[in-house]
């Protein structure tokens, strides 16, 4: 099973939000010396619960400080952008680290509608003619001519090379898996959102519809997951309180600061708040490294997938450090030597 990691550069209450992405470039590095695969970067916008806006900026910035860990969005929300222009960052990128770029895609607005509008006025547009910007997209990046008749047909995407990015389709719901099937990319569910609500049906009719690419001749299926370990069950579940307390306002549409861990303590909960923690408890992947690794690994089997990207979201970044340290052990990844 391979491992990689997700970062949303979660804004913690009482901290300022800029702390978050320099937590995202020291949290890379430490992922890359515990030996995950893959550094992923989500974007979002005009949130107080998370920081990165610009996924191309940080992917660059975290990929000119490690030397041998994958580094890629999640994702980037196409609709906003010029298929273009996402192709000349990208390849940028690819240039700047060759054979180490993901470029992971989404539909959705990461974001309200207000600042989706305030991004791109034609956003909605975009998103209905999201198949035909990943079709471009994808030309572009392997410095293919566009299709027959396109008015852009003759426009190239630089810098050239001989390395392209990896390119991932990202969802939580069957529509980014019809897509990923359609132009055979991999395809990757976003698990911590939906709790696995959808994902074994997504991955299935992923893999069902499927339509090999040269890239991939195969489908090739991931997972993103929360999971949280620590050096004891009883302190797994103590940094919890901060998710659970986080959840309950995003059921409500309200994205706020991670709470930190005493104030999820000190909150009074009502019956239902209680009944909804209790739910979102029995779902979670938590505990010791051991336990949270045989989580994953049956997590892994019943979807009949490879790899999982770990997403953890605590209040303490020690803690966070921690949890990702125990799991690589835990999974026996092998730690990266320092470049000489």
């Amino acid at each position: 099973m391979r491992l990689s990691v997700l970062d949303q550069s979660t804004i913690v209450a009482g901290t300022p939000p800029d702390a978050a992405i320099r937590e995202s470039l020291a949290l890379a590095r430490h992922a890359e010396a515990l030996g995950y695969a893959r550094y992923w970067v989500a974007e979002h916008h005009a949130s107080l619960s998370q920081a990165g806006t610009a996924p191309e900026i940080l992917i660059a910035a975290i990929a000119a400080t490690t030397s041998r860990i994958r580094v890629g969005s999640a994702g980037v929300m196409l609709p906003h952008y010029s298929a273009l222009k996402v192709a000349e960052q990208f390849r940028v990128l690819e240039a700047i680290a060759p054979g180490r770029i993901d470029l992971g895609l989404g539909r959705a607005p990461g974001s309200d509608r207000r600042t989706s509008y305030a991004l791109n006025p034609n956003a909605d547009t975009a998103a209905e003619h999201f198949p035909g910007q990943v079709r471009d997209l994808l030309a572009w990046l392997a410095g293919e001519a566009l299709v027959e008749g396109h008015p852009f047909r003759s426009v190239l995407a630089q810098p050239q090379g001989p390395t392209q990015p990896e390119v991932w389709m990202l969802g939580s719901s069957d529509y980014g898996a019809q897509v990923a099937a359609h132009f055979g990319l991999p395809y990757c569910f976003a698990h911590f959102i939906t709790d696995g609500a959808g994902c074994a049906q997504a991955i299935s009719l992923y893999r069902d519809l499927y339509k090999p690419s040269a890239r991939w001749p195969r489908p090739v299926a991931a997972a993103c997951v929360w999971a949280c370990a620590a050096t004891s069950e009883a302190e797994a579940e103590r940094l919890f309180a901060s998710r659970a307390l986080w959840r309950l306002g995003r059921d409500r549409g309200i994205y706020a600061p991670l709470p930190t861990v005493a104030e999820a303590l000190a909150h009074t909960y009502s019956d239902a708040e209680r009944s909804r923690v209790e739910a979102l408890r029995r779902q979670a992947i938590l505990g010791t490294g051991d336990a949270v690794v045989q989580q994953l690994r049956d997590l892994a089997v019943s979807l009949g997938i490879e790899e999982i990207a770990i997403l953890t979201t605590v209040a303490e970044p020690e803690a966070r450090r921690q949890s990702y340290a125990l799991i690589a052990a835990a999974a026996g990844l092998t730690p990266s030597r320092p470049a000489a």
